[in-house]
């Protein structure tokens, strides 16, 4: 099957088709005449897997466990059982907030603010959670990418050190293959930064919500 009748199939989109083949979650085969991905049944079968646990909220990290055994089914969604519970008892607790301030009976500008904000912080002392769970997969996909563009960066800046070291060692080294060098080294980091900068807002601003989105 080509993409397009596995989005028909699965209800997802393509965006989140390939987001999950990035992810290695599945791998489907090219076709070795024209290169293109080619779906089969059991393709099908672990992206509705997915879409499955994703709605469960299961972290992406979990879902690859999941596929190479190294944790259960019954040990995954007893964790979830878990994680829900705690964000019942949160949300509870928020609602009873929710609750005092309506109680106050006070509109937006006279509301006391700082003690409702002092509340929530003791909250959080408390174990009570305000982060949104799926921030949780955001942070881990941002991560392979700081680090590949932090080694690459490292690796072309000390390449300029040993540059200018080796003009000051060797002042017969040409001053304008230096410059080139050293100008083709950060022509590379600034490069580098733009993509980084680019994949984070990337996984910020749609990747990762909507690989969420069924």
């Amino acid at each position: 099957m080509k993409i397009n009748q596995v989005e028909e199939l699965v209800g997802i989109t393509k965006k989140n088709i390939r987001f999950y083949e990035d992810q290695g979650l599945i791998t489907p085969k090219r076709n070795s005449e024209n290169g293109y991905r080619e779906y089969s049944l059991e393709d099908v079968k672990v992206l509705n897997q997915i879409k499955l646990l994703r709605r469960l909220e299961v972290p992406i990290e979990e879902i690859r466990k999941l596929q190479v055994k190294e944790i259960s089914l019954d040990d995954c969604l007893q964790k979830q059982k878990q994680e829900f519970a705690k964000r019942q008892k949160d949300m509870d607790i928020l609602s009873q907030l929710c609750q005092e301030i309506i109680d106050a009976n006070d509109e937006l500008e006279d509301m006391d603010v700082e003690k409702y904000l002092d509340d929530m912080k003791r909250l959080e002392k408390g174990g009570v959670s305000f982060m949104d769970i799926n921030k949780i997969d955001v942070k881990k996909a941002k991560r392979g990418p700081k680090i590949a563009a932090s080694v690459f960066i490292i690796i072309m800046i000390a390449f300029i050190a040993l540059m200018v070291l080796g003009k000051i060692t060797d002042p017969e080294t040409p001053m304008f293959f230096i410059i080139l060098m050293i100008g083709l080294c950060a022509a590379a980091i600034i490069g580098v930064s733009l993509a980084l900068s680019q994949r984070l807002k990337e996984i910020d601003g749609g990747e990762q919500n909507e690989a969420n989105k069924y």
